[in-house]
């Protein structure tokens, strides 16, 4: 090797690591400080005056409560379903797994917006579906518009994601363990209870913080749930203080995403403590666990877990698409009256419609081509060069997806409001402000099948190209790339899913020309046009559909737990 050569190799690795960390500042770190620095000083000098007003108003503490009760009371419905849903799943005979687990995972892949437009029409006075069968509720009467309707569809919502989260830890529990239990006269409940249950508590933990913040934060079902019931939570409340007196308020409404921010936090600090405090590790690494046999059980099991799944997914959807096809909202649905009218409207006769289609698919793709061109090499260097100031970007990557996405996008609006310095640009009402919104905010989702990917790889053939003299950035596209390429692929669809049906950081950032597919779906339901709005969320839930079945084409190149719709 030339020694010009052995001089530039390090050089330019350090140059690529500096020019991520100073990405990864901009996506993660600079929003939220800016966030920070006009509540408390938005003048450029220390003033609590923003803090005092939102803390002193009775309305702040009002839409408090009721963020508190919808996301303890969605967290609590989540796990319980969640929860007993993965141990069945994971730990019996049960058939047709995949088939279920894609079904049931389905829910949180659906924009919220839309699912809480689903279950408004299937329980709505104009329900084609329950006029049918002739119970549909009296003229202006929901119950879902109320504290209960939001909990209830925050639950079905996120009980995924306690399912994903304790799966992954029921995965890795021995087989040892389990049969040693039932090898000492215990039965299978007792060995759940005093084997299974305790080794859980840190995945479970886990699942109930991530709950916790996901409700606290949702912006979509809050507010088609809540608003016409005049029940405000703190996203709404944001929502409304922004949308009626504009930027003037900025200091108050960063005040107000600041409190958002310290629950959640707080959330998930209580989540580290309780984990902290007592020793959960496995002194083993035996293969996975035999399922528990059901016997005559298991045909009752799986159809009430079937049944489970009809009543929350293929109800609504159905309910979702019969509203589709009716011409106006309270014409009953019959041969004569079903129409395709409201797709024709909104695909090619709503010029805003078309519009946030077209945005909505930009959007979604350069976000997951440029979150995959900076996790690819960002994840050479978390996995393969492990170190303090690595992890600590690791979890400054994590945080604007923790948080709740109210939070990133009152920071967005503050840190482009005026134009960028240098270049004197200005991203503000334009809808690149929210591409750099879903960079921050996704970036973790592709990163961690990446990393998931790294570690499945046998590092020889990268040193031994390395000893010949080939550089990083060359690595990286001839070797690195084609072998993590399968999982960069499902994370780059993942992070497309997620943005596609994004509302809650959208909602607050567009503008005319700016609009994006939950956004216009909101607007109509808000308009009173739910039948556009059932006919725009249908055809969201057919894309959604389609490429997550998609992706288990190539389920057999990637590493574990990559596709979360597949066991």
């Amino acid at each position: 090797m030339h020694p010009t050569a052995e001089l530039r190799g390090p050089f330019e690795d350090h140059a690529l690591l500096w020019g991520l960390v100073f990405v990864v500042g901009i996506l993660s770190v600079l929003p939220l400080a800016r966030l920070v620095l006009e509540a408390v000083a938005p003048d450029g000098e220390w003033s609590a005056q923003a803090l005092t007003r939102v803390l002193s108003s009775s309305t702040t503490w009002t839409a408090t409560r009721h963020s508190l009760v919808t996301a303890l009371g969605g967290t609590l419905l989540a796990v319980a379903i969640g929860a007993v849903v993965a141990l069945i799943v994971s730990l019996t005979d049960i058939r047709g797994r995949n088939a279920f687990v894609f079904c049931f995972v389905l829910p949180m892949m659906i924009a919220p917006q839309v699912l809480a437009l689903a279950w408004l029409q299937l329980f709505g006075p104009s329900s084609p579906l329950l006029r049918m069968i002739g119970v549909a509720p009296s003229p202006g009467k929901n119950p879902l518009y109320s504290p209960e309707g939001i909990i209830l569809v925050l639950g079905v919502q996120y009980a995924p994601l306690v399912f994903l989260t304790l799966r992954a830890g029921l995965r890795a529990l021995p087989r040892e363990l389990i049969e040693a239990g039932l090898a000492g006269g215990a039965g299978p409940l007792t060995v759940l209870r005093t084997v299974v249950l305790p080794l859980m508590t840190p995945p479970l933990v886990a699942g109930v913080a991530l709950s916790f913040v996901s409700c606290l934060g949702n912006f979509g079902i809050a507010a088609l749930l809540g608003i016409p019931a005049n029940y405000l939570v703190l996203p709404t409340l944001i929502y409304q203080r922004l949308a009626g007196l504009g930027p003037g308020v900025l200091s108050e409404v960063s005040a107000l995403s600041m409190l958002i921010g310290f629950i959640a936090v707080a959330g998930l600090l209580l989540q580290d403590l309780m984990t902290r405090r007592r020793d959960f590790r496995i002194s083993t690494a035996s293969s996975v666990a035999r399922p528990f046999e059901l016997r005559r059980w298991r045909l009752p099991v799986e159809a009430l877990l079937w049944t489970f799944s009809i009543l929350v997914l293929a109800l609504p959807l159905i309910a979702l698409v019969l509203a589709s096809l009716v011409p106006a909202v309270g014409v009953p649905l019959t041969v004569k009256t079903a129409t395709l009218g409201n797709y024709d409207f909104v695909l090619f006769g709503h010029a805003a419609a078309k519009r946030a289609l077209i945005n909505s698919f930009t959007l979604s793709a350069i976000a997951a081509i440029v979150i995959v061109l900076i996790a690819v090499p960002l994840a050479y260097f978390l996995v393969w060069r492990r170190s303090r100031p690595l992890a600590l970007i690791g979890l400054l990557i994590e945080m604007p997806y923790a948080l709740p996405g109210v939070v990133l996008a009152i920071a967005a609006i503050l840190l482009f409001l005026k134009p960028l310095p240098l270049v004197g640009l200005s991203l503000y009402n334009t809808v690149w402000i929210i591409l750099f919104c879903y960079l921050a905010r996704f970036l973790v989702l592709g990163l961690r099948p990446v990393i998931s990917g790294y570690r499945q790889i046998d590092r020889t053939l990268e040193e031994a190209s390395q000893i010949a003299g080939a550089r990083l950035l060359r690595r990286l596209r001839t070797i690195i790339l084609p072998l993590v390429a399968p999982a960069a692929s499902a994370g780059a669809l993942l992070i497309f899913l997620m943005a596609f049906n994004e509302l809650t950081v959208s909602a607050l950032l567009w503008s005319s020309g700016a609009e994006t597919l939950g956004v216009i779906l909101f607007s109509f339901q808000q308009g009173g046009d739910s039948t556009y709005a059932a006919a725009l969320g249908a055809l969201t839930v057919v894309v959604t559909t389609a490429l997550m079945l998609l992706t288990l084409f190539m389920a057999g190149k990637l590493p574990p737990g990559v596709l979360p719709w597949r066991d």
